[in-house]
This record gives C-alpha cells, structure tokens and sequence, in this order.
C-alpha cells in the first residue's frame, strides 16, 4: 500500500527520496509514482505526493572484497 508525503517549501525530488526511504537513489521511483508533477524541481508547501512502497536494500556491513 503506497503512503503520502505532504511537501514541505522548498522540497525536492532527492530531498523527499532521502526523507521517506533514507537514501536519494530511490528519487526516479517517486518521479514515476507522481507523473503530475514530474516538471516541479522545488515544490511549493502542501503537495500530497504518492510514495510507493519498495523493498529497500539493506548494506552490508562487510566491504564488497569481503563479502
């Protein structure tokens, strides 16, 4: 079940990634769940925004050579 994400002045697509998923990576999944406001690039306070729900990837705690 997707959530919502109410924008806050001066929110950006990486800003908003990083706040509900932790990391910036996951900013063209928000992108593609809010077509309509694909054009923002700083958005106004108030916007309700879908956020899908995604598995996310946990690190490893090991570097990649020792994995």
């Amino acid at each position: 079940m997707a959530t919502k994400y109410r924008t806050i002045s001066g929110d950006t697509w990486d800003l908003i990634s990083y706040r509900v998923y932790g990391n910036c990576k996951y900013t063209d999944t928000l992108i593609k769940s809010n077509t309509a406001y694909a054009d923002i690039v700083i958005f106004g306070a108030g916007i309700i925004l879908n956020v899908p729900d995604i598995e996310l990837e946990t690190p490893s705690a090991l570097p990649p050579w020792k994995r």
